[in-house]
């Protein structure tokens, strides 16, 4: 006898959430818990805290945080739920429904995702989806350079990858060791990748 898993709607995923027992995606329609090291917290706390005094220091009215849960959808219109390490919503989208719980349908302005040791997720998966749902710009932290070198090149450094949606398609530039970080979204930003991976406190352990 073959049992068949129901695979969950979007939905569903938020009515089943485990509260308070960790961070959870959805994905191909089952719940998957998502495990971060101490190392990628510390990257993801540094971007929050960085993104937030930018934002206001710059006046641009965000809202930063990384328990934000996001509706993707796969190629072939599978349901996902995403949560990206850092996420930034503007305060109009996220104040339109106070009410409502943290998970949002819309296209947020910009994503992040540090990478772990699942990095084809960030790079391949959650890259499509992100530009399919709208996201403005994402970017993908890899301050390990654990992606192949398809993606970083050789020798493999730690490397910031910031995608920008430009007609409905990423255009990506690379960043590594001090040379200053262009977002579209912080025209003013003062930021490395050696800066964030020092954030990371790995190489004092």
């Amino acid at each position: 006898m073959t049992t068949t898993i129901k695979q969950l709607s979007f939905a569903e995923f938020l009515q089943q959430y485990p509260d308070g027992e960790g961070i959870f995606e959805l994905v191909n329609g089952e719940i998957v818990q998502v495990e971060a090291i101490r190392a990628h917290k510390n990257v993801s706390r540094y971007l929050v805290k960085y993104f937030a005094q930018e934002s206001d220091r710059l006046g641009l009215n965000y809202i930063v945080d990384k328990d934000i849960i996001i509706k993707t959808s796969t190629s072939d219109g599978k349901e996902q739920g995403r949560n990206p390490d850092v996420s930034l919503v503007s305060e109009v989208e996220w104040n339109a429904n106070v009410m409502a719980y943290a998970a949002l349908i819309k296209p947020i302005q910009l994503a992040v995702e540090v990478v772990s040791t699942n990095w084809e997720d960030d790079y391949i998966d959650k890259l499509v989806e992100y530009q399919r749902l709208g996201i403005v710009e994402y970017w993908i932290v890899d301050y390990l350079a654990i992606a192949s070198r398809t993606y970083l090149g050789y020798p493999k450094v730690p490397t910031v990858s910031v995608y920008q949606l430009i007609d409905g398609e990423y255009q990506v530039q690379r960043f590594i060791a001090n040379t200053p970080i262009i977002s579209p979204t912080f025209g003013q930003l003062e930021l490395t990748t050696e800066q964030i991976v020092n954030a990371s406190q790995i190489y004092l352990s």
